[in-house]
């Protein structure tokens, strides 16, 4: 994209305003406002414009990283041949599911238009398969697991249709035919068809709400995904977003700020922050990834209900590390956007390469990188670069075995395991969890109110459902503002008020009274007994 100015906030003066408003001192009292918005990504800044929008300007957006955008995070890597450096990003790298013209369209791919973001189709079927002996062809496999894979969502449809138990999409996709534990190339097919969307495995994710969210994002939008590679990072979206109702050195704007502990009640939220300072609000909007609520990165006062820790608990933090590599040389085949490696020991080792010197993105950057998630994301985001350098290599250096491959002129990835502010890089619908229990993650708490990724039951993991859920929250609160009559202590919904709904008890499948000694529970003294 070529835009010379952020609408009303120029890029000169957003610098500006990022360093200002970080060096605002933190009043001796608590500041007073009528909303707290935790969290300055997708769903914060979505947030802060649904209130703009219904005419609310008293809110602050507290953040902890020096700039808005949250894990659609960029950085700068390697050379060009002017000698500055590329823009990769770290996390956020498509826009999933676009829109059809004249139908609903992803309000991502709305903003990337809007603001020219630069971003290429992806091109799924632009793919070479190798294994440790070099290039291997295996392609078949992916049209053999694309039939199971219709197979198992015509099956997760009537799961979900009829209230039927759900399963794992290991047995959705076994019921369907598909069985690769004894074929590795197989095993690399199913990861970069399954994983490499979920972050998860097959064993360990739902398989009605794990087919049921890719089939809502991409059949309501559309199955086109397109790659960003804007170098002035994807972030710039939703920059430009803010900048609609944040002016340069806007003191609601808090960057680098730590919060602490949250009080919350029927009457208000206190947010304590690391730097001594305290904001007394009306409400709250926590936008913190699902990562960061599960690790007790900040305190709550009192502690959240066992309603609301069990489902956070519940729920799944997912990692997606991306490995960045740069050469003197495209050594690889330029016409082609995608490699998937599978060794012949281990399942998600360095399996899906892409390149960014392919024409239409970066050509001449002799950029590739590859990603590994979950267990593996764990692994190499706990050894050292040189460590995962030297793995890496050697299995380059199988899938191209007649070529001398060199040493990289440059090598980073992230650590998003270990990000303070993230945990993971976003959320998954593990099995056996309803749709009741994500109810209950979504439900505010008193004046608390939560809003994210993962959230979103419709678009369960992606950005825009991000982006949904701030603009919900957003929408929510403004109207209880609006409408002092509506009690969230009781949880009433008077008009104008969108109190969420969460459940104090969630029960099994089957009642207490059919376990007996015809479906195989002959002992049931325990039943009647605390005894030994």
């Amino acid at each position: 994209m070529i835009l010379s100015n952020y609408l009303v906030l120029g890029l000169t003066s957003l610098h500006s305003y990022v360093i200002a408003t970080a060096d605002i001192e933190a009043p001796s009292t608590c500041r007073k406002t009528s909303v707290a918005i935790l969290g300055g990504g997708a769903a914060g800044v979505a947030a802060g414009k649904a209130l703009s929008n219904a005419s609310i300007t008293d809110f602050l957006i507290i953040e902890y990283q020096d700039d808005i955008g949250g894990r659609a995070k960029h950085t700068t890597f390697g050379k060009k041949s002017d000698g500055t450096p590329y823009v990769v990003e770290l996390g956020a790298n498509w826009v999933q599911g676009l829109g059809v013209s004249g139908g609903p369209q992803n309000p991502i791919w709305t903003m990337a238009q809007k603001y020219n973001l630069t971003n290429t189709y992806s091109n799924y079927s632009s793919i070479l398969t190798y294994n440790e002996t070099g290039f291997t062809d295996f392609s078949d496999l992916l049209d053999v697991y694309d039939n199971a894979d219709t197979i198992m969502g015509d099956n997760s449809g009537e799961i979900l249709l009829h209230n039927l138990q759900d399963q794992t999409a290991r047995t959705g996709l076994s019921l369907a035919g598909w069985k690769p534990k004894q074929n590795m190339a197989a095993q690399a097919v199913e990861w970069w068809e399954w994983d490499w969307e979920s972050a998860y495995s097959p064993e360990e994710s739902s398989l009605v709400f794990g087919v049921a969210g890719n089939n809502v994002t991409f059949n309501y939008f559309s199955d086109a995904n397109n790659f960003v590679f804007d170098q002035r990072g994807f972030s710039t979206i939703f920059k430009h977003e803010a900048s609609a109702y944040l002016k340069p050195n806007d003191p609601r704007l808090l960057l680098r700020t730590q919060v602490t502990n949250i009080s919350y009640s029927t009457d208000g939220v206190t947010i304590h922050n690391h730097d001594g300072s305290c904001i007394d609000a009306e409400y709250a909007i926590c936008t913190f990834s699902l990562g960061v609520l599960q690790n007790d990165v900040v305190n709550f006062s009192p502690q959240l209900p066992d309603w609301k820790e069990t489902a956070i608990q519940k729920f799944a933090m997912g990692t997606y590390t991306k490995i960045f590599l740069q050469f003197n040389e495209t050594f690889w085949p330029e016409d082609t956007q995608y490699f998937l490696y599978a060794s012949p020991t281990s399942r998600g080792y360095y399996p899906v390469w892409q390149s960014l010197s392919t024409p239409g993105f970066l050509p001449g950057s002799n950029i590739i990188f590859v990603t590994v998630v979950h267990r593996e994301s764990y692994r190499v985001e706990n050894q050292s670069d040189e460590e995962t350098k030297g793995e890496v290599m050697a299995v380059l250096r199988q899938m191209f075995p007649n070529i001398t491959v060199p040493d990289p002129i440059a090598f980073m990835y992230p650590r998003w395991t270990t990000t303070p502010w993230a945990h993971g890089s976003y959320s998954n619908w593990p099995p056996s969890t309803s749709l009741e229990m994500h109810e209950n993650l979504r439900a505010n708490v008193d004046r608390l109110w939560f809003a994210g990724e993962a959230l979103s039951a419709e678009f369960f993991g992606f950005l825009h459902g991000a982006w949904f859920e701030g603009l919900d929250s957003g929408s929510s609160i403004a109207a209880l503002l609006k409408n002092k009559t509506c009690d969230s202590s009781s949880g009433s919904s008077a008009k104008g008020c969108s109190i969420r709904k969460h459940y104090e008890v969630l029960h099994g499948p089957s009642p207490l009274a059919d376990y007996g000694v015809l479906n195989g529970w002959p002992i049931s003294s325990f039943i009647d007994n605390n005894s030994d």
